[in-house]
């Protein structure tokens, strides 16, 4: 059964629901401006491209599948694919993730994955995020939050662990908002 937010997302015109999850932690914490350039991790379905894209941002996306009508700068590629970096400079304003595994129904194998993706997502921003950029990763709760967590405070001024009202309450994901990037 589909929740009210899938319905709303649906009746809104927007590829899903958690187009809902980015506007709330935008209007909270401020990371995304009008003309940023943003660099979307994981954008299929596309629903966060959309926001983006209302925001007036310049958007560029990655995932493995294709997000169609929407008028970005598309990869066609996995995250761990070192090309990606031919394709992208070391200016973007914001990177955002809503990267995912495939999950297994194996809680450690899925936690750990979630893991791998995210210090990726971290890796990346090291590589093509502007100093004083703002980084936006979602993360599965799991015992080595902690140690993601500061490795992301060793990289950035401000960082705070959020969960928007618009996740499932029986969800583990939780979102990292990073603030203000440093170059070390």
């Amino acid at each position: 059964m589909r929740d009210k937010h899938t319905l709303r997302a649906w009746r809104e015109g927007f590829l899903g629901r958690a187009i809902y999850k980015l506007k709330e932690i935008n209007n909270r914490y401020n990371i995304i401006k009008k003309g940023n350039k943003v660099l979307d991790l994981g954008c299929y379905p596309g629903s966060w491209v959309q926001y983006l894209l209302d925001t007036n941002c310049e958007v560029w996306g990655i995932d493995v599948k294709e997000v169609k009508n929407l008028k970005f700068k598309f990869i066609n590629k996995d995250v761990y694919d070192d090309s990606i970096f031919e394709k992208l400079d070391n200016n973007f304003d914001v990177i955002v993730s809503d990267l995912a595994p495939k999950t297994t129904g194996i809680k450690d194998l899925d936690q750990e994955r979630s893991l791998d993706l995210c210090y990726r997502a971290l890796e990346i921003a090291k590589k093509v995020l502007k100093k004083n950029g703002n980084l936006l990763v979602k993360i599965f709760d799991n015992n080595r939050l902690d140690e993601y967590v500061k490795e992301v405070k060793n990289n950035f001024s401000y960082v705070k662990i959020f969960k928007p009202k618009v996740s499932k309450k029986r969800s583990k994901e939780i979102y990292i908002i990073a603030k203000s990037k440093q170059n070390l």
